[in-house]
């Protein structure tokens, strides 16, 4: 018998429950998706690892979690699986560490502990993927353009033209994004110590669990370059210096809070049961959200022949199957 090949996702949502971070969309965000990867896409449920910080989950999405289940789905892969990262929550920007770069900003997303999770851990995964694998991001968080490090930019500011604006459409939106200055006060308070270089204070606080951009020397960072094309796919819900919406508009979202974002691509997969192309995805959910009044623009960075390949390699059996 023919060995099937594995279809993996990781999904986390982060609401930041009680808390002045506290967003209300995102847990929804990736239950709509884990169904619809179910129905749609042929993933076993029991090959889907859910994180959420509600107190439904067995596991909560700090950043050694999250990180954890990463690499152990990117240990398991082999040429052929398609593997899946979801992911709604705040998302930050932080000064670069890279020499002869003062006023460039890197991209990480916010787990429930903020013990963040950056661009250069996302690279770190992609290159170690096998070859014929694919690995495709969904980053439903402000500032998530350009989340794998040195992803070629297929769709985004470079290459769509249109006016950038950090406000959102309707009163009961949220924006997605926590400040990078917040963290850096929110950090000194837990470690006491009075500095302004914010890897002095993850190294304190999560140790060998902190982020790679934190915990290696500079140089050693030079070595996550990616030098070929490779099999890492990102969906972002923004650009990288926009915001994206947490949706609590029951008009709009027909009663549920909701990432912008994730709605738009649930919306798009309803809409289309054929298979669409990375790309497609991408541009018709820009299209929804600009028809909703919602100003942020989706980016895909991949390389150019993911760019064209079939969103998540929807199987033939669930081509006509969607609801």
């Amino acid at each position: 018998m023919e060995k099937q090949n594995k279809r993996l996702a990781v999904l986390v949502g982060c609401n930041y429950p009680n808390t002045r971070n506290e967003l209300h969309g995102c847990i929804n965000d990736v239950l709509t998706m884990r169904d619809m990867l179910v129905s749609r896409f042929g993933f076993d449920p029991n090959h889907i690892e859910l994180l959420t910080d509600d107190g439904s989950a067995s596991v909560l999405p700090t950043g050694a979690n999250i990180k954890k289940a990463l690499d152990a789905m990117v240990d398991q892969a082999e040429p052929g699986d398609v593997l899946y990262f979801h992911y709604s929550g705040h998302g930050t920007r932080i000064p670069s560490l890279k020499p002869g770069r003062p006023f460039r900003q890197d991209e990480a997303i916010v787990p429930c502990d903020f013990n963040l999770i950056t661009d250069v851990d996302f690279r770190q995964l992609v290159n170690r993927l096998p070859k014929g694998a694919s690995f495709t991001i969904l980053s439903d968080s402000c500032h998530s353009g350009g989340l794998i490090d040195k992803e070629k930019e297929q769709i985004g500011p470079s290459h769509v033209t249109s006016e950038i604006s950090d406000t959102l459409s309707g009163s009961c939106n949220k924006t997605k994004a926590i400040p990078f200055e917040s963290i850096l006060e929110d950090l000194t308070s837990l470690t006491g110590i009075s500095t302004s270089d914010i890897a002095t204070h993850f190294l304190e606080l999560f140790a060998a669990d902190a982020s790679l951009k934190f915990r290696l020397p500079l140089l050693d960072l030079n070595f996550f370059e990616s030098l070929k094309p490779d099999e890492g796919i990102l969906l972002s819900g923004c650009q990288a210096n926009e915001t994206s919406a947490d949706m609590m508009n029951p008009v709009m979202t027909g009663g549920k809070a909701c990432g912008a974002f994730s709605n738009a691509i649930e919306m798009v997969l309803r809409k289309h049961e054929a298979p669409l192309s990375n790309r497609e995805v991408v541009m018709l959910a820009r299209v929804f959200l600009q028809e909703q009044g919602i100003e942020q623009h989706p980016c895909l960075y991949c390389n150019d022949e993911n760019a064209n390949a079939t969103f998540l390699y929807q199987p033939a059996a669930h081509q006509n199957s969607s609801s």
